[in-house]
């Protein structure tokens, strides 16, 4: 049980603080405003991304009800593969399409030891 709950919050607090950390760069960095723009996005979806990141972060910490962290997590699950994809689309350096994976992996790890975390303890639905 210890471990489960370490390997939960190690890998949760570490998305939970790049996706952090991303928006905040998404908001204040012109340079990934140029990144949005050779990915051929519009300028409002980063503002939009930053937006549902934070949100998802903050779900992913909070003691929230389930259903909202696996929202989370599906968003974030969404999110990385969709930034592996548009980088590969773009013929973007491995470099720059290995971090979702990376980060798609850890999502991973931190929703399976969630989901054995959440079967042990109660549920915040049911307190």
């Amino acid at each position: 049980m210890k471990t489960i709950k370490i390997t939960y919050w190690a890998s949760t607090a570490i998305v939970a603080l790049m996706m952090t950390y991303s928006a905040y760069a998404y908001l204040t960095e012109p340079m990934m405003k140029q990144a949005f723009q050779h990915l051929g996005f519009p300028d409002y979806f980063r503002v939009e991304l930053a937006v549902a990141k934070i949100i998802g972060a903050i779900l992913l910490i909070a003691p929230v009800a389930q259903r909202f962290k696996e929202w989370a997590y599906a968003g974030f699950g969404i999110t990385f593969i969709s930034a592996f994809t548009a980088h590969t689309m773009s013929g973007d350096p491995i470099s720059a399409r290995i971090m979702p994976v990376v980060f798609l992996i850890l999502l991973i790890v931190s929703y399976f030891s969630f989901r054995k975390f959440a079967d042990v303890k109660p549920s915040a639905e049911t307190v």
